[in-house]
Formats: structure tokens, C-alpha cells, sequence
């Protein structure tokens, strides 16, 4: 109870926070929008927190979470797909998802499956990034410039 105390309020800030940069971004020129879809290996385990921390992602404005991806094998953790607009890092993008976890539920802090902001990694492993942004980013100078839609 005392945890959902102070997680709550952390939450309306970095949704506030989050909607604020979205806004900004969305007003300028270029709006740094740079989408990644990542693979994050949950340290939470049961239903319950798998759902809190899944709503808590899409509520954020600028991530979605997109999906769950059972274990390979006994012992893996459960994946979590998440886009990030703002995938410019997908390192930071892993840091801020594993802070919001280990805020929602402290327990999981000793928890460490190799990806930053588990420990401490810096760096992400081939496939821990799903769609890279370097290659979202490469697509998008192909396609109309903001300024020739239509809107």
C-alpha cells in the first residue's frame, strides 16, 4: 500500500512530463520522433503486475506496449514489446521502462536480465531492439516531409 503511495503520484508526473514533450515535439519542425520497438525482459512475474506495468507503459504518452512474449524455455523471462517514439536511445528507452518497474515493484531491483537499467549494462544485445530506429529513421528521409502533407 505504502509503495502505491508514492508510485501513483510519480506516475501523473511523468504522464504529465511525457505529454508535455510529445506536445513540444509535435510543434516543431523536426519533431525528433524516432520510433523503436523493444524487447524488454520482465523482471515482474505475476499477472497482476504484468498488467499494472503494460497500462502504466501505454498510459505514458510516447510509449505503447504492444504485446507479451512467453518464455523460450523454463527459466526465461516473460517479453515485453514496447515502442518508444522517442527511440533515438533505445538504451534510455530500456533505462526509463526498467525505472518504472523496479518503482512499481521495488522487489525486482536484485533482478538482472542483461539489459540496461538491469544492473549495470550499457549496452543492448542484437535483438533486444526490434525494429531499430537507425532503420525507421533511414525510411522516414524517404518519404513526404511533414511540411508537403496535407493536413
Amino acid at each position: 500500500m505504502l509503495n502505491a503511495l508514492k508510485f501513483i503520484p510519480w506516475l501523473i508526473g511523468q504522464i504529465f512530463l511525457s505529454g508535455f514533450s510529445v506536445i513540444t515535439a509535435a510543434v516543431k519542425k523536426d519533431t525528433g520522433f524516432n520510433p523503436v520497438v523493444i524487447r524488454y525482459p520482465l523482471r515482474v512475474t505475476t499477472d497482476f503486475q504484468i498488467a499494472a506495468l503494460s497500462t502504466c507503459i501505454t498510459a505514458t504518452p510516447s510509449t505503447l506496449s504492444l504485446g507479451l512474449r512467453e518464455p523460450r524455455k523454463p527459466g526465461d523471462p516473460t517479453i515485453l514489446l514496447i515502442q518508444a517514439v522517442f527511440g533515438s536511445d533505445p538504451v534510455e528507452v530500456f533505462e526509463s521502462i526498467a525505472d518504472m518497474e523496479q518503482r512499481l515493484a521495488p522487489a525486482v531491483a536484485a533482478i538482472d536480465h542483461g539489459v540496461p537499467g538491469q544492473g549495470p549494462h550499457k549496452d543492448i544485445r542484437p535483438g533486444d531492439s526490434e525494429w531499430p530506429s537507425r532503420e525507421i529513421a533511414d525510411t522516414a528521409q524517404n518519404t513526404v516531409s511533414r511540411d508537403e502533407r496535407e493536413f
